[in-house]
């Protein structure tokens, strides 16, 4: 076989692949909004979104997913608050300050944590995080330690290991250039590192960002386990929740007809939240380009 036919077959298997990347996307979006949109249309768009009450067994059965848009909502909110600021500033530790005697333990350590199943980190927040919550904070606040508050500091920390190594890697892909003219201009390493090194590292950042967002806003049974499962309105930081996600699972087991069509398009919804993090983020990071 000679190097031009190598390279030609090669060329459209590469082809291929991203052909059935993107294949697999339509096929989900197809799935989705073949089967959710007309739910939605037979339940009252405005009722399905703004609806407060999800109680399926009634009669009539009433189908409203607002308590659990807002739940999604603040539970991300909340891991993005934990999990942001402490990654971002992880990588940027580990990229320009870290000794080479503490990486060599840390950076396998941030590595491990990627690695631990959703359940493991579910048991040790029902486990540890949760009694530690009801302890601190429930004389003062009620609950039972089961809450918004739970729930986004265990998606805080779950969210780091993809903040962390993504981060990192954009710092460490700015060219040292940047980094020798600030200091060859008289700034200090530190204000080299955080106004030249980081700005120029910025687009890989905000990536790192919107991959943990949608690791957050996406996972399930540690939520489950940590969060309070109540389908009602958020009264407060330290009262339990139901997320989009956790209604998906717990119900589309024993759901049937309307139920599991109405199930069907709660995955709508979040796939288009998905869709829109995503958006406002490239938007961003277009702007600030130029």
């Amino acid at each position: 076989m000679t190097k031009h036919l190598r390279e030609t077959v090669m060329k459209y298997v590469f082809m291929l692949a991203a052909t059935a990347s993107i294949l697999a996307v339509l096929l989900i979006c197809v799935f989705l909004f073949w089967n959710g949109i007309p739910v939605m249309a037979e339940i009252g768009v405005f009722r399905f979104l703004l609806g407060r009450v999800w109680a399926p067994g009634d009669i009539p059965a009433l189908f409203g997913i607002l308590p659990m848009i807002l739940g999604s909502i603040y539970v991300t909110a909340g891991a993005i608050i934990v999990g942001v600021p402490v990654g971002v500033l992880t990588a940027i530790f580990m990229a320009k300050f870290c000794p080479p005697v503490l990486y060599g333990f840390l950076k396998p350590a941030t590595q491990l944590l990627a690695g631990i199943p959703s359940i493991v980190y579910g048991f040790f927040g029902l486990i540890v995080v949760v009694p530690f919550v009801r302890d601190v904070f429930g004389e003062q606040f009620g609950g039972n330690g089961q809450s918004i508050f739970t729930a986004s500091l265990l998606l805080g920390i779950m969210i780091l290991p993809t903040i962390i190594g993504v981060s990192e890697a954009a710092i460490r892909a700015v060219p040292e250039s940047y980094y020798e003219g600030s200091v060859a201009l008289g700034a200090s390493h530190e204000r080299s590192v955080f106004f030249v090194v980081v700005p120029a590292a910025g687009s890989g950042i905000m990536t790192s960002v919107i991959l943990g967002i949608g690791r957050a806003i996406g996972e399930t049974m540690a939520v489950i386990l940590v969060a309070g499962n109540q389908t009602r309105m958020p009264t407060g930081l330290f009262r339990g929740v139901r997320t989009l996600t956790a209604n998906i699972v717990m119900e589309m087991g024993y759901a049937a007809e309307l139920h599991r069509e109405a199930l069907i398009a709660t995955g709508v919804v979040l796939f288009v939240f998905i869709l829109m993090i995503n958006l406002l983020f490239n938007l961003i990071k277009g702007r600030k380009k130029y």
